[in-house]
């Protein structure tokens, strides 16, 4: 296997003059990118930082983001991407728990890295505006150096991302060489990219579908486009300007361009394969994105941080809410609730937790420095997602939720994920979340939190469920309509916001109702 810089250095032999990324004014093929590249090496060179260690970014998508990435790949720095809304006690716990060397930041993370004691002992580069006692990114660059051969091979480290960290401290997924090029090839393959592919790279850098589609462009001779922060009128301009041929996003952005003012008059007629990832689809928007795109392909991925791929389905509209078969690096099972091992698998039909071999090529190994978070997740050569789901009758998986989101209500174990893409197909129905809240006679019921596009009340939804053939015990027994559903950046659906109460109700008068039927 090659290391990401050969592979890169490749890609500049076969396509110099090829675009191969875009941020506003910045147009750069991959030669003058290699450019780029070297002499940046050159400035990290000059700090003193060494292979093996780690550098932390604290950046939107641009050009200077995704430059530092490649640049640590012919390092053999680790990049250590974090996520730029990161509060400063974010930051000094991941600075500190990742031994960071250096990190660089710009004017949207400065706050948050200036009261960052951590950030004082380390070499402090801003991109843009610099105070006196930090290092410009400009100058750091500046260097006229000839192109830098790769220094580390296929087993060096390349990239750490930390978890999203929703119920606990984040955890550091370190990667090497060898499966962050794997998963890219997969990533090429699984969506059929063709050479010269243009891709909106809107999905973060601290995520892994943000990393996913900057290699993978690499590998083909592709064109990154930067969209630094998401925005819907945005991404449609530039969708329409630089005639992107593929996305790949969360739903939730999705969402927000198919229903943004400004859809119905872009041109969207380059865009010809859609993938997503990062949580369920519904079959509303599954609809609505097959009826107003039209694509070759349609891909759902299922996968993670630590194993890029589980299982894709490239046909996604077909079978709505299946997430396929294993990808062709991995091999997946779905074990009996509560099995401490690979071996004791539930049945066609039965729902359990989904687990994912470690031997696969993109596969992480363990955990940073965090032996529990290991003893919990890896066991007997397989990696425990910590999802539920279930293989039907033709061996397609469909994934229900988290182990954590299951709600059993009267002894039944009931999946938010079936409601929600029921309820999503209701005309007036714009987004909606399912989760069961606590209830003294029934441990908890189902409550559904709905985002209105149009009038509805409680009983119409109420008929809705009853028409669609939703079983009875699975049916809301509570509709709460909010100003938005709470998510993470990168879309996450953030269902223990609504456990806790902490949303907006969509007026000050409560918009709820209960139905006990």
């Amino acid at each position: 296997m090659l290391d990401l810089a050969t592979s890169f250095l490749a890609s500049v032999a076969r396509d110099p003059e090829a675009l191969a990324i875009v941020d506003g004014d910045v147009r750069l093929s991959y030669s003058a990118w290699y450019g780029k590249i070297s002499g940046l090496v050159a400035g990290l060179d000059a700090l003193g930082l060494k292979p093996g260690d780690h550098l932390v970014t604290v950046l939107q998508n641009r050009w200077e983001a995704a430059t530092l990435h490649w640049a640590c790949q012919f390092t053999g720095i680790v990049v250590t991407p974090l996520n730029w809304r990161s509060t400063t006690e974010e930051l000094d716990f991941c600075l500190q728990d990742a031994e960071a060397k250096a990190i660089v930041y710009e004017e949207v993370s400065a706050v948050a890295v200036r009261s960052s004691g951590q950030a004082r002992s380390c070499a402090r580069i801003a991109v843009g505006d610099a105070p006196a006692q930090d290092l410009p990114f400009e100058s750091l660059i500046a260097a006229n150096a000839a192109g830098i051969p790769p220094r580390v091979d296929a087993e060096a480290w390349s990239v750490m991302l930390y978890t999203s960290g929703t119920t606990a401290r984040p955890k550091g997924v370190p990667r090497r060489h060898r499966a962050e090029r794997a998963a890219a090839l997969a990533h090429v393959a699984q969506n059929l990219y063709a050479a010269h592919e243009r891709t909106l790279g809107a999905m973060p850098l601290y995520h892994t579908m943000g990393v996913r589609s900057l290699l993978a462009m690499s590998l083909i001779g592709g064109t990154f486009v930067c969209l630094p922060r998401f925005d819907a009128a945005r991404a449609l301009a530039l969708i329409a300007e630089e005639r992107i041929t593929n996305l790949y996003l969360v739903p939730t952005l999705y969402h927000d361009l198919l229903h943004h003012q400004q859809f119905e008059r872009t041109d969207i007629s380059s865009v010809r394969k859609l993938g997503f990832a990062g949580g369920p689809m519904t079959d509303g928007l599954l609809s609505g994105l097959k009826a107003a795109f039209k694509p070759q392909l349609f891909v759902n991925h299922y996968g993670s941080s630590e194993i890029y791929t589980f299982t894709i389905d490239q046909n996604a509209p077909a079978k709505p809410g299946s997430a396929g078969r294993a990808g062709i690096n991995q091999m997946v099972r779905v074990a009996r609730l509560g099995a401490d091992s690979p071996d004791l698998l539930a049945g066609p039909g039965e729902e359990g937790e989904i687990i994912a071999l470690l031997q696969g090529d993109e596969s992480f190994e363990s955990y940073w420095r965090r032996p529990e978070a290991d003893a919990k997740a890896l066991r007997d050569g397989w990696y425990f997602t910590g999802d539920t789901g279930y293989f039907d009758g033709d061996g397609d998986l469909f994934v229900t939720g988290r182990t954590d989101d299951m709600i059993i209500s009267g002894g039944e174990n009931i999946s938010p994920v079936e409601i929600e893409s029921c309820l999503s197909l209701h005309s007036a129905v714009s987004e909606v979340a399912v989760v069961g809240l606590a209830d003294e006679r029934w441990g908890k019921i189902v409550a559904a939190f709905i985002k209105r596009r149009g009038v509805v009340e409680p009983d119409e939804l109420e008929e809705f469920c009853r028409a669609s053939g939703l079983a009875n015990f699975k049916r809301p027994r509570r509709y709460v309509f909010v100003k938005a559903i709470p998510r993470s950046p990168v879309g996450k659906l953030l269902r223990r916001k609504l456990v806790a109460g902490e949303y907006e109700p969509e007026r000050a008068a409560a918009m709820s109702g209960e139905s006990l039927t």
